[in-house]
């Protein structure tokens, strides 16, 4: 378990600025203009439109998009009753959380108020202000009551995380555990240590799940709850058993499910051995669970555990759901959350945890061995994918339900509008994934025996993307998968070692294309048993669609066996490489970062041509501007000099493309800076370039890095552009989601070829 030194932890909260948020303007106000704008006189004109229409107040103001998360500090965290202001590094906490993971703004409320309706009636007078309100840290049974009558009242989404999040969470865990151990839910029997707010809110969730109510023992620290107890409120009292259980020994005989939500260490591990076989436990004490990890798993190898703490697997974490759920319902301006709308977010999440997991996500916890089973019944706080699953999820079954006010038409619209939330652009990308899945082609990858090209090959096949071909020893292969819980179902295996008949075959072929430039017969057949010839072989005859290499070599060594066998489409005098910077003001396309050391101003104009063929190719029109240190003549040198007659040549050849330079960066890139200075420039009238000739590939390959580094930018690359059929070699060290888009870019390519249009 990760240890956290007090020191440290106070220093972090004290640093200047002091706590963990803070209010940015989404506007301008750096001029006289601007600030008559925002406010005064400009402001009127809003507030007007909102009085004459109050739902204006979504279009005119950030109150779509914002939460109050608010707390009387009566439960906090195990603290217990400390007070409003003691509370408040966890709401800004929880604020923290929100802004992260699902883009969502939020201020955090402390109520001086433990009267329930004296904090009903503070919570609600909030609701113009408010999108939605997320109730932290309440002692039950306060907390049920404060949250029905709120729920009845307002109309924005309403939500006691304690309760719900808590719920949520582990009703997807137990779907995915009962599935694995082929249990009923039904039919288990469920013994519940604990009867506060998340413990009741697990039981109404797990009740519209399946589960029986006479199926069920729930205890307190005062004992067994059955209906001679006076001492609680109605909502507990619903689940008062009717059995002659009286002790936790008595209930634990022959159950299916432990849940605890109490105390450390309350269940004796000789209990765990009276339990039914497979057992399920989720001991979510924090920060020490109803029963030890290592000692419960040593106790009873056939159980299935979850805890609360991140150092042992399915680690119970509300950020799993209270960002997304929110998400999805300010979205549809739902007027609450409902049951429909918590059950939907529990089978997004039980139905992603069965998905394969990211590379990204491996790295970030270290575990290359994540999939689907007793040790992963629940997605990982960090997989990126969960705004994407969960979110909709909630929104659909808010509008199937009938509290939305607002309906989404067009899910890929939306679920882009959500990885741009998080500062990602997905357009580009998810248009050539999805033309990939239309009609996945055989890709052949070189480097078939590591590890990254085999997670990458099973994604592609569980996506649809494309027919993976590894290239390499099967025996290797299949112990590298293994050993990292891979399927390679659906992969083709070929070991070019073993295929004597087809080396000789391409031997001779490769003898043929390379007699007269050096290549004797002998060495052809020395170079068919490298895989790298042998893949570009099969492109070649067409016994693959494209060819992906370059993980393990360098880009030199990994092009040219490509260039020996396949060569550069005919219509072109050469190779270049780009790379796509998705950046949050969208696609920009940078030439050449890989290829063409130090091109003459007559090459660069091959470069533009390919470029803007490649640019076009994602559906973006080119607007392209060429590099140097000098703006239209403003310094002397070789490179300005080489940029501005690469530029005239490129307006003879290509008259009909946005086209300008020389230019800096910063000039073609910046609208109003082009308009005021350079108003002459094409580009002024398109708003600036996003497409980037550089005049190295020292600058090129400088550039994206910095913006891949810095720049809060995700890049997409190298993309090879001019081959004759498909071939792309990766940077090396590529990440598996870089080797997968890199292969449905390589798809995509195969499938214009296909049609005879122009590709790459």
């Amino acid at each position: 378990m990760l240890k956290i030194n007090k020191q440290d932890a106070l220093n972090y909260h004290s640093q200047e600025p002091a706590g963990k948020i803070e209010v940015v303007p989404t506007k301008p106000v750096s001029t006289q203009s601007d600030l008559a704008l925002a406010y005064s006189p400009g402001v009127a004109e809003p507030c007007l439109a909102i009085a004459a229409n109050p739902d204006d107040v979504y279009k005119y103001t950030a109150k779509g998009n914002l939460v109050a998360v608010i707390s009387n500090g009566t439960a906090v965290l195990g603290l217990g009753n400390i007070g409003p202001e003691a509370s408040k590094p966890v709401m800004e906490g929880k604020g923290v959380l929100f802004k992260k993971f699902a883009g969502i703004d939020c201020f955090d409320i402390e109520i001086d108020a433990t009267d329930p309706d004296e904090f009903i009636r503070i919570v609600k007078a909030l609701e113009p202000t408010f999108g939605g309100i997320n109730l932290e840290d309440i002692k039950a049974p306060e907390c049920f009551r404060i949250e029905m009558a709120l729920r009845e009242q307002m109309n924005i989404p309403l939500m006691h995380d304690d309760q719900h999040g808590t719920a949520i969470i582990t009703s997807a865990a137990l779907l995915n555990a009962l599935e694995l151990v082929g249990k009923k839910i039904d039919e288990v029997q469920l013994v519940v240590s604990g009867a506060g707010a998340a413990a009741v809110s697990c039981l109404r969730l797990y009740l519209e799940l399946g589960v029986k109510l006479e199926n069920v023992v729930v205890f307190d620290k005062d004992g067994v709850i059955n209906p001679q107890r006076t001492d609680l409120a109605d909502m507990q009292m619903r689940f008062a058993t009717q059995r002659p259980v009286t002790t936790l020994a008595e209930a634990m005989r022959g159950a299916d499910v432990f849940l605890g939500l109490s105390a450390a260490n309350v269940l004796p591990a000789e209990l765990l051995l009276t339990m039914a076989d497979n057992p399920i436990v989720f001991a979510l004490a924090n920060p020490n669970p109803e029963i030890d990890y290592d000692l419960a798993m040593a106790t009873r190898p056939d159980i299935i555990m979850a805890t609360g703490r991140s150092d042992h697997p399915n680690q119970v974490n509300n950020v799993l759901g209270f960002p997304y759920i929110f998400r999805g319902a300010l979205d549809v301006r739902a007027t609450e959350i409902n049951e429909a709308m918590k059950l939907a977010a529990v089978r997004a999440l039980a139905d992603l945890a069965k998905d394969v997991v990211p590379d990204l996500v491996n790295k970030a916890y270290g575990d290359n061995t994540l999939a689907f089973g007793r040790t992963y019944l629940i997605p990982k706080p960090l997989d990126p994918r969960l705004i994407t699953t969960v979110s909709p999820a909630v929104a659909k079954a808010a509008m199937e339900s009938g509290v939305a006010r607002r309906q989404i038409t067009d899910w890929f619209v939306y679920e882009d509008e959500l990885r741009g939330r998080l500062g990602v652009s997905q357009k580009l990308l998810n248009r050539v994934t999805s033309a990939a899945k239309s009609n996945p082609k055989r890709v052949v990858f070189a480097e078939g025996d590591n590890y990254k090209i085999l997670k990458a090959a099973q994604t592609l096949v569980d996506e649809g993307i494309a027919k993976p071909v590894l290239l390499g020893n099967r025996q290797k292969l299949e112990e590298i998968a293994r050993a990292n819980n891979l399927d390679l179902a659906g992969c083709e295996i070929i070991d070019n070692i073993q295929e004597k008949a087809t080396r000789e075959e391409f031997a001779q072929l490769l003898f043929q294309k390379r007699q007269r430039k050096g290549i004797t017969l002998y060495e052809s057949q020395r170079l068919m048993r490298e895989r790298n010839y042998y893949g570009s072989m099969m492109l070649e005859t067409g016994q693959a669609d494209a060819f992906i290499t370059g993980l393990t070599k360098d880009y030199s060594k990994s092009i040219q066996p490509a260039l020996r066998v396949i060569g550069v489409d005919e219509s072109v005098k050469r190779v270049a490489g780009m790379y796509i910077i998705q950046h949050k003001r969208g696609p920009f396309f940078f030439a050449d970062t890989t290829v063409n050391i130090d091109p003459t101003a007559e090459e660069m104009v091959d470069i533009i041509g390919l470029a803007a063929r490649t640019v076009r190719f994602f559906d973006n029109e080119p607007h392209i501007a060429v590099l140097s240190y000098s703006n239209f003549g403003s310094n002397p040198g070789p490179i300005p000099d080489k940029s501005r007659r690469a530029t005239e040549l490129a307006k003879q050849r290509y008259p009909d493309l946005i086209l300008d330079g020389e230019m800096q960066a910063n000039t073609a890139l910046n609208p109003q800076l082009l308009q005021e200075q350079y108003p002459f420039s094409e580009l002024a009238k398109y708003g600036g370039a996003n497409t980037l000739i550089f005049p190295t590939v020292l600058a090129g390959n400088i550039a994206y890095k910095v913006m891949q580094e810095l720049g809060g930018a995700e890049v997409i690359g190298p993309v090879l552009m001019g081959m004759r059929k498909p071939v792309h070699i990766l940077q090396l060290g590529a990440s598996v989601r870089e080797i997968v888009n890199i292969t449905a870019i390589a798809v995509a390519d195969a499938q214009q070829l296909a049609k005879g249009r122009q590709q790459l």
